[in-house]
């Protein structure tokens, strides 16, 4: 028995669990201490697209974590957001970020970024575009 920084006797090892969350995973240790997506330094915005890509390879001889498996599972329903995903999947937006890039280089996952607002239309064009549909 050791004890913790209160005072509290615990047994060995059981710093690695909680009782209201059950054993913890810190978040390195899911990404193998990475913190950016793959070598193509992809960058995933939080309202990025990712949807499950029709055309993957089946993931079943893939060596793929259980949280690699979570998100597949996450995409395979419907089209998320990486904010939705990183919600779903009860993981930090940083870990789901890593995990994607994972997945879209093993080309899992297709991911349609938003468009920025300086390629966006101008309010002045589409007010004129409504007028012209009212007028006909």
């Amino acid at each position: 028995m050791t004890e913790d920084m209160t005072g509290t006797p615990r047994e060995l090892g059981s710093q690695w669990y909680d009782n209201e969350a059950g054993p913890l995973v810190r978040p390195y240790a899911m990404t193998g201490g990475r913190t950016k997506p793959g070598p193509t330094g992809v960058r995933f915005d939080l309202i990025a697209l990712v949807t499950l890509d029709p055309g993957a390879p089946s993931t079943d001889g893939m060596a793929l974590g259980p949280e690699h498996r979570a998100l597949i599972g996450l995409c395979r329903t419907e089209t998320q957001s990486v904010a939705e995903l990183s919600a779903g999947a009860d993981l930090p937006v940083g870990v789901v970020r890593v995990l994607l890039g994972d997945l879209l280089e093993l080309g899992c996952v297709t991911v349609s970024r938003p468009v920025p607002p300086a390629q966006l239309p101008d309010e002045r064009i589409l007010r004129e575009v409504i007028e012209g549909l009212r007028a006909l």
